[in-house]
């Protein structure tokens, strides 16, 4: 009693062979989904980071170094110096903290002078277009 011949078992291994190409293939479609705020914040951001760094006005720069310790300044001069504004700019491979957004140049000076009592390496900044 053979069950199964040549031809039954040929047609066997195909069925098994299609079966599991069909089981085990992936879809090459993906599909994201996404708060629409989301894309909204990170453009309000992109504008916000533009404005900081590219302008005509004045900088001052407290700080050059890694990220922990940025952190730390931006975090103590803003305790101390509560009517300046400060961020935190990156520029590989180092954080920078600037200060004030100084429309004149003997503006700028004039609170330089203030803050190198309490970061002498501090200097005046005017960053590039």
């Amino acid at each position: 009693m053979k069950f199964l011949t040549k031809k039954n078992a040929a047609f066997c291994c195909a069925i098994v062979f299609i079966i599991c190409q069909k089981t085990y293939s992936q879809e090459g479609k993906v599909t994201v989904d996404q708060d629409v705020k989301f894309e909204q914040l990170l453009n309000e951001k992109r504008k916000i980071n533009s404005s900081i760094t590219i302008n005509d006005r004045y900088k001052i720069q407290i700080f050059n170094g890694d990220t922990e310790n940025s952190k730390k300044t931006l975090i103590d001069f803003k305790k101390e110096f509560k009517n300046l504004d400060a961020t935190i700019v990156f520029s590989t491979p180092l954080y920078k903290v600037w200060v004030g957004n100084f429309k004149t140049r003997i503006e700028a000076e004039k609170n330089l002078q203030l803050l190198k009592k309490r970061y002498p390496t501090a200097f005046l900044i005017k960053p590039n277009k």
